[in-house]
């Protein structure tokens, strides 16, 4: 007699997740004749499970949303800069890890970069952007998770919680 199991997948196709985090990190030149402080970035993203791959593995397509203020303040004067991240994004799921209860995943995001200023000595201005990230979610039941990911939306590492549905 053969017995055999499977191990449930983490993220399949027509799999949906949001993320929720806060994100850590990031770098912006401030001049040194002041102090500056920048803000948590705070990020929200979705994602969907679209194709089976070999591999083994899925790909998805979802978006992202993402906001950090940075301040500069000196003698005579302060900046202030808020960046809103718009983007798109597609990963890749690998399900090959014999680990239940993990995700891990790594892609990459096309966005656009709305900057806002308030301040005495000039701007940026808002661009189109793109960058890479690789992540993990540990699932704590069917439905929610936490997650860890690294790359640059508005912070080098973002940690959050994740709802699948």
């Amino acid at each position: 007699m053969v017995t055999s199991f499977l191990t449930a997948q983490e993220f399949n196709k027509g799999t949906n997740v949001i993320n929720a985090g806060i994100g850590i990190g990031g770098n912006f030149n401030y001049g040194s004749f002041g102090t500056s402080s920048q803000g948590l970035g705070l990020n929200a993203s979705y994602e969907r499970g679209i194709w089976e791959i070999g591999g083994p593995g899925v790909i998805s397509l979802g978006g992202y949303f993402g906001t950090k203020t940075y301040k500069y303040d000196y003698f005579g004067g302060n900046e202030k800069w808020t960046y809103t991240i718009v983007g798109v994004r597609g990963a890749y799921h690998y399900n090959g890890l014999e680990v239940e209860n993990l995700d891990v995943y790594g892609g990459a995001m096309l966005s656009y970069n709305l900057v806002s200023y308030d301040g005495n000595s000039g701007s940026l201005n808002s661009r189109p952007s793109g960058t890479v990230f690789v992540g993990g979610r540990w699932f704590f039941s069917e439905n929610f998770a936490v997650f860890a990911e690294g790359g640059y939306g508005v912070a080098f590492l973002s940690l959050g919680i994740s709802l699948r549905f």
